[in-house]
């Protein structure tokens, strides 16, 4: 059991592992490499969690909204210009396109 401790002291330090010779052998020396460290990993910056439907471009609203790309959000725009702003997030369903399914998917990222 001491030489066991020894030998695995003398890892630790040194990062080399001596193996004792047998007969007449002379001991094999291997080193230890030492771990490479992890690479680091880019986090996107989180999308924002709401979007306004009375003041988000069609960018935003084709960002947040699952769904919704640019087209069907600059559906929503011109909606929005020619019958003033929303007046309930339901409202969004008779926008050209945008159907009830659509609409309930994406209620919690909305908001008036």
């Amino acid at each position: 059991m001491k030489r066991l401790s020894s030998i695995f002291i003398n890892v630790l330090l040194t990062g080399t592992l001596l193996i004792p010779a047998i007969g007449n052998a002379a001991p094999a020396k291997t080193t230890v490499k030492e771990p490479t460290p992890a690479t680091s990993v880019t986090v996107a910056e989180p999308k924002e969690s709401q979007v306004s439907l009375n003041q988000a471009t069609a960018e935003q609203l084709a960002d947040v909204m699952d769904g919704i790309g640019l087209k069907k959000a600059q559906n929503i725009i011109s909606y929005r210009e020619k019958h003033g702003p929303f007046a309930t997030i339901d409202q969004l369903k008779e926008v050209p396109g945008i159907g009830a399914a659509t609409v309930e998917r994406n209620l919690s990222r909305l908001k008036l």
